[in-house]
């Protein structure tokens, strides 16, 4: 394969071009197995390690993720170095599972994010729209693929339910047992282009990555039958390069996903709401308890179902809350920086 077959395009050349760095070479982030990451290079992949630079990164989003475009050198020895991380297009973040305010990077340089659900127990809207949220900030595609439609009762009905809190979304409606849908799914697929799957344990998204390749790439298992999830079978993100030439990442299933971005990504993912809430009488409005705001009256004559602005509203929460821990944390880093500064001043006065 050539960087080519990666994706590498003039964008990534010219980022590459200003580091100008003798014996650096591009390469793209393809596996990352803890502290080794496999890099697709020109006619190779090699196995590679960060520089003692990039794991001195305090951010973890600056370490590098499966899609991410990277300058990387080697030595005689056979020792592999990732030294830089080129500039993203685009990158799937969310909030770090449990209560340490980090983010997560989960995919880079992603231009389609399928966005799979099962039509079984797995069927939650308001996890969908999650999903949208993190897609829309992240500057991918969203299409929603909707799984299992073999064991759902009323695939249609529900696939409207999705449609209404996802407009200009395509919603495909899948079965991997059956085959419908596949062709579809499949005509999303484009040379270089890079697609993402998103979702809970058992959904099906390696199951669904194995019949577009027609082979058993992908380790699977079966889900309970009590509630529907699955074992997470996929224990680390990975690429693939579809016959299409589209490459597919598979992504372990997302058991916890907090949203990290600003309180303005939800304008995209509620737009409906964001339109409404121009008819209120305040600018400012909150939509709880204020006269004359047209999103409760929205609620009231039925345009807009009250678990739709349920969901908005507990989702601004969450992300006003994010935004007061990190102004927090900021608070705290530049008190620490300070004292630091007025530390080696004071051991190191000046003749």
């Amino acid at each position: 394969m050539s960087l080519g077959d990666y994706g590498w395009c003039e964008l990534f050349l010219q980022a590459f071009g200003n580091l100008s760095r003798p014996g650096y070479a591009p390469g793209r982030i393809i596996r990352v197995d803890r502290e080794l990451f496999i890099v697709g290079a020109e006619q190779a992949e090699i196995q590679a390690r960060l520089s003692g630079k990039l794991r001195a990164e305090d951010s973890p989003t600056n370490h590098p993720v499966v899609g991410d475009w990277v300058a990387w050198s080697g030595d005689n020895g056979g020792t592999n170095l990732i030294q830089a991380l080129l500039p993203r297009k685009s990158v799937l973040v969310r909030k770090q599972p449990g209560s340490r305010i980090r983010q997560q990077a989960i995919a880079a340089n992603v231009d389609t994010a399928f966005l799979v659900m099962g039509l079984d127990q797995n069927f939650n809207v308001r996890r969908m729209e999650r999903m949208l949220t993190m897609t829309y900030e992240s500057g991918a595609v969203p299409v929603i693929v909707l799984t299992k439609a073999d064991l759902a009762f009323d695939p249609g009905a529900q696939a409207q339910s999705v449609e209404s809190v996802a407009p200009g979304v395509s919603v495909l409606v899948v079965s991997s047992h059956s085959g419908q849908g596949l062709d579809q799914l499949e005509a999303c697929l484009s040379a270089n282009s890079t697609v993402v799957f998103l979702g809970s344990s058992g959904v099906g998204k390696s199951t669904l990555i194995n019949r577009l390749f027609g082979s058993e790439i992908v380790a699977t298992a079966e889900v309970r039958a009590s509630d529907g999830r699955g074992r997470h079978t996929t224990t680390h993100r990975q690429m693939f390069r579809h016959p299409s030439g589209a490459l597919l990442i598979d992504n372990p299933g997302i058991r916890e996903l907090q949203l990290w971005c600003s309180e303005d990504a939800l304008q995209n993912s509620f737009e409906d709401i964001d339109e409404m809430a121009t008819g209120c009488r305040f600018r400012d409005c909150s939509h709880t308890t204020e006269p004359h705001c047209a999103v409760l009256a929205a609620v009231n004559d039925g345009t807009l179902e009250p678990q739709r602005l349920e969901s908005f509203q507990k989702l601004r929460r969450e992300l006003r809350y994010l935004a007061i821990k990190m102004d927090e944390g900021a608070q705290r880093a530049q008190k620490l920086r300070w004292k630091a500064i007025h530390k080696a001043a004071r051991h190191n006065p000046k003749a």
